[in-house]
């Protein structure tokens, strides 16, 4: 069974909603929602992730996804697959949408926390964080070199007997969600902010304060995060800063794509024991030999040391 992707969709809709939020912000009194140069660096990466996809779909998807399908779930008799571990490999039934549906959830949560965790990953997943707005147009200012390992996080969904044009499917619902996460202009939504993964939840996941670092790293639900710890509700009391803490400061797209990649280079270079470099390149964002710089759970440990002695103090963070 084939089934369109609904990205597909999706990409004409990004547009039209962009330039509807960018209309409505220019005459309401919100001019500094959007910046016309950060709007067009955060669009050439827009365009760039869609000119990679169908290489995303071909490369990894077909191949990637139906290779590990077919190996975990060989064909006993016509129209009859049995997966590995003895069971007979998903239909398409309503109910084994929901739990793929599902599934891909609990795979983006990782996909992302992962992204945020592991230094090598942030220096591709940092593009999409590196704007200082928050706005439809960030939505769409992804890295691009995320295609490179974000399938190996959903391989085990065909292995376990979701067919792989089934994963692909979900894996479009989840991004067209995403997308629309991305504004300022809805707000709080009652019971539904107990279960779903809402605008302003993401809000906080994209501020820069230290309170709100790396929080919120859902897809659809917000269940995972609450569960694995990393949940956080939007203060209104605080004021959000969007963006990263060390901003590539250009909206030169190929600046914004490799900026991380170089100061990774940099710290390996300035130690000469290899497990430290190596903490440079897969330890937390942050981490420092010397203690130089700080990761996101020892900024948050200094400043609720520092709500504690002196409610109000700003936090600093070292340079």
């Amino acid at each position: 069974m084939d089934f369109t992707n609904p990205l597909v969709y999706g990409v004409p809709a990004f547009i039209a909603f962009i330039l509807l939020e960018l209309t409505y912000s220019k005459t309401h009194g919100d001019e500094h929602l959007y910046d016309w140069k950060d709007l067009a660096a955060s669009g050439f990466m827009g365009v760039g992730s869609a000119l990679l996809g169908p290489l995303f779909k071909v490369i990894f998807a077909i191949v990637l996804f139906e290779g590990v399908y077919e190996l975990c779930n060989p064909l006993v008799e016509e129209g009859v697959r049995r997966n590995f571990l003895g069971f007979e490999s998903f239909g398409y039934q309503w109910y084994v949408w929901l739990f793929c549906m599902l599934a891909d959830d609990f795979t983006y949560y990782w996909f992302h926390r992962a992204n945020h965790e592991i230094r090598i990953l942030w220096a591709a997943h940092i593009v999409h964080h590196s704007s200082d707005n928050f706005n439809l147009g960030t939505a769409v200012r992804n890295g691009w070199f995320t295609i490179l390992y974000k399938p190996l996080f959903y391989m085990w969904m065909p292995a376990l007997g979701f067919p792989p044009e089934m994963v692909l499917v979900c894996l479009g619902i989840e991004a067209l969600w995403q997308f629309q996460l991305h504004s300022v202009y809805i707000p709080k939504l009652g019971f539904l902010e107990k279960i779903l993964n809402t605008h302003t939840m993401h809000q906080v996941h994209h501020s820069q304060n230290v309170e709100y670092l790396d929080k919120n790293h859902g897809g659809i639900l917000n269940i995972f995060d609450k569960v694995f710890g990393t949940w956080k509700e939007l203060d209104n009391k605080v004021d959000v800063k969007y963006g990263v803490i060390h901003s590539p400061e250009s909206y030169n797209p190929i600046v914004i794509l490799t900026h991380e990649f170089k100061d990774i280079w940099r710290d390996v270079k300035k130690v000469d024991k290899l497990s430290h470099k190596l903490m440079y390149i897969f330890g937390p964002p942050g981490w420092s030999h010397d203690g130089s710089t700080l990761t996101v759970k020892q900024q948050q440990a200094l400043f609720e040391k520092q709500k504690q002695k002196e409610p109000g103090l700003a936090f600093e963070r070292p340079n």
